[in-house]
């Protein structure tokens, strides 16, 4: 039996043509999933963060507690309620943002300790109903309990505003950075044809912030063309990814002024015009400069 391939040219365009919007579909719903993967996670961390502020003032209100019940047996209930929320607070800050089963449990065992706060306000209003001073207490502790919590959400914004603070004041900054050109006898040279080398000196300038040991300092050279100088395929992190350097060398830092020099042997050929200098340190651009050279 004879087939007729023209005539079947038509379906089979229209099984490729599904194929392709199938597997469109299939690769955007997949971009997508990632996407909430990674907001779902960044709202389990900020759920976590909330969580163990509003256990900070659960346990302060259970300790405001002891303050006004004088029945032996209740507060011997509220010290041990005390001890679970602690317990609590210690296993939730042991776990991770991608942990929902644990961050589900935790959040179960808030919401049994909301209702047993409600249950023991109930009682301790019942066993001191005669009580005015319990009363006006009572007033008191859900006030502290409101600006507690109020104060808890504006320390963590302050505390995170000064570690980001603390880490720029903590970041490298090179100074006096120069580029010279030179030949083979070390002189500086203004003409390409004339060096064989390039030599990149600067200072990596004093910072008592800084954490001290060793550092990896990164260069890349430029050239007027916009391509990167580089031998090896050598890289190195830097906002979120892997770019390539032109020379690397590793200095002690102990907070105080730091001379570093690199050289470049010139090895390729250059087209004349301005190029850029670019270092490094810690995943952070700390110095650049820019200098000509003639042909």
């Amino acid at each position: 039996m004879n087939i007729n391939f023209k005539e079947r040219t038509p379906q089979l365009l229209a099984i490729i043509g599904v194929l392709v919007i199938v597997m469109t579909i299939l690769i955007g719903f997949l971009m997508n999933r990632n996407t909430q993967l990674h907001d779902m996670e960044q709202l389990l961390a900020i759920t976590i963060q909330e969580m163990d502020d509003e256990f900070d003032a659960i346990a302060l209100q259970f300790e405001g507690f002891r303050f006004s019940v004088q029945n032996d047996s209740l507060l011997q209930q509220l010290e041990i309620e005390q001890a679970r929320v602690r317990r609590l607070r210690e296993e939730l800050r042991m776990t991770s943002a991608s942990d929902q089963a644990e961050i589900q449990r935790l959040r179960n065992e808030l919401t049994t300790l909301r209702g047993l706060l409600r249950g023991y306000i109930q009682q301790i209003d019942s066993l001191n109903r005669l009580n005015q001073e319990l009363v006006a207490r009572n007033v008191q502790i859900t006030q502290q309990y409101q600006q507690t919590t109020r104060t808890l959400t504006q320390v963590r914004q302050e505390r995170e505003q000064l570690s980001e603070r603390v880490s720029l004041a903590a970041q490298l900054v090179a100074t006096n950075i120069t580029v010279r050109a030179v030949n083979d006898r070390g002189r500086d040279q203004t003409r390409l044809r004339n060096s064989t080398q390039f030599v990149v000196s600067f200072t990596i300038a004093r910072n008592i912030t800084a954490e001290p040991g060793e550092r990896t300092i990164y260069v890349r050279l430029q050239a007027p063309d916009g391509s990167l100088l580089t031998r090896g395929g050598g890289t190195f992190q830097f906002e979120n990814s892997n770019i390539a350097y032109s020379m690397r060398r590793t200095v002690e830092y102990g907070g105080e002024d730091t001379p570093v020099t690199l050289f470049w042997d010139i090895q390729e050929f250059l087209m004349p015009g301005e190029f850029q200098a670019d270092i490094f340190a810690d995943g952070h651009h700390i110095g650049s400069r820019r200098f000509t050279m003639q042909e």
